[in-house]
């Protein structure tokens, strides 16, 4: 065989799992925007967008081995433009210089920082002397003083003194870059506090951002009130993504037992409350045989385990990787309601090319490498195991 037939017929044997490598291609030329020396202009991105767009129209109407390769390369080109997209919309202003002064916003997120202290994130900034349009969108203060208990809620006005600076990059070639995930979060700048934090206005309840938030504060508030200690703190965390009820010695106790994942509300938790929800539902259903003749009690179970979900998604704050839960949940109980079946390498590909659509940024952060490999890893050994036939073996041991 020759080398050419060779790779005609590695082709035909992907031929039903193409989509497979849809998000591998959008990957790369995700993470090959994040490697470029220089931000390429809003016109080349355009020029880019337009010449692949018309390369896959192309290569999907033919099924020949160069159109697939043509696909593929359109789609990576399609990947770099989309993060070079998202960079743009996120833009906001950004502080120039180190500043000390005056600082009024709205506090939209209450959360701690390493090193303890509470930490609020404020919109509406108003800073002493500055230009509305240079003036960041927000900015992030902690507040380093012994009155720090009484923070304010969310949807408050305050007034407070601080030093601010804009966002830094990383301490190390190749280390953490707080100033890239600063710039995708519309931060633009941080800064601390030694002074009391003074309530301009009153919260203002309107806004479903907003009242979603309050809700989640106040929920944290009550399983803190109820469980004590860092217990409660760790309870509230995985219900609402509330951390600031744990104490740094229990976050540093996590982090040195390699559990510290269990407070980022991600697929495990996701997963079990879906699962919970969906499960519980079938079953109340199916004790009522009218409803359970007549009606899809399983399609009904997953509507419901999928608005559960949702609501989790609202309340834990929506990080991503919150999203990268929900969005595999939500497409495998897709897959109930269209009677396909949901554990599936399709479905996990389906997931990240819609996580990859929404924030490409998110390729680079080890929650997005970690969870789609290890999902990835779960769902091949379980096809694996479907089809093994291990020989005379009890069934219990297999």
């Amino acid at each position: 065989m020759t080398q050419r037939a060779h790779i005609t017929e590695s082709f035909d044997n992907q031929r039903g799992r193409l989509f497979l490598w849809v998000p591998l291609c959008l990957g790369f030329g995700i993470g090959a925007y994040f490697v470029l020396p220089v931000e390429p202009d809003p016109w080349m991105l355009a020029g880019l967008a337009a010449l692949a767009g018309g390369a896959l129209v192309a290569a999907l109407r033919s099924k020949s081995v160069p159109a697939v390769l043509l696909g593929a390369v359109a789609i990576a080109v399609l990947g770099l433009v989309l993060a070079g997209a998202r960079a743009h919309s996120v833009a906001g202003s950004v502080l120039k210089y180190r500043y000390y002064g005056p600082v009024q916003g709205r506090v939209v997120a209450l959360d701690r920082s390493l090193s303890g202290w509470p930490r609020m994130t404020l919109d509406r900034v108003v800073l002493a002397d500055m230009d509305p349009a240079a003036t960041p969108d927000r900015l992030r203060v902690s507040i380093h003083t012994r009155a720090a208990a009484a923070a304010p809620e969310v949807g408050t006005v305050v007034i407070l003194t601080a030093h601010m600076s804009p966002p830094q990059g990383p301490v190390e070639p190749g280390g953490f870059d707080f100033q890239r995930r600063a710039w995708f979060q519309g931060l633009g700048a941080v800064g601390y506090t030694r002074t009391p934090v003074l309530r301009l206005a009153a919260p203002n309840p309107r806004g479903v951002a907003l009242a979603v938030s309050r809700l989640r504060y106040f929920i944290s508030a009550a399983v803190r009130a109820q469980i004590p200690g860092d217990a409660g703190g760790f309870a509230a965390a995985i219900v609402t993504g509330d951390r600031s009820g744990i104490s740094r010695a229990a976050l540093d106790a996590l982090r040195a037992s390699n559990l510290a994942h269990l407070l980022a509300i991600s697929g495990l938790h996701m997963g079990l409350l879906t699962g919970f929800v969906f499960a519980a539902l079938r079953f109340l259903m199916a004790l009522v045989p009218p409803l359970a003749l007549r009606a899809p009690i399983k399609k009904l179970a997953a509507i419901g385990a999928l608005a559960a979900g949702a609501f989790y998604l609202l309340l834990s704050g929506g990080s991503v990787a919150t999203e990268r839960a929900f969005v595999m949940v939500a497409v495998m109980l897709g897959a109930i309601l269209f009677d396909q079946r949901a554990l599936t390498l399709r479905a996990v590909a389906l997931a990240a090319v819609i996580i990859l659509l929404l924030r490409p940024e998110s390729l680079i952060e080890p929650g997005f490498q970690m969870s789609f490999a290890a999902t990835t890893a779960l769902i091949a050994a379980f096809r694996a195991l479907t089809v093994w036939q291990p020989g005379p073996v009890p069934r219990m041991v297999r």
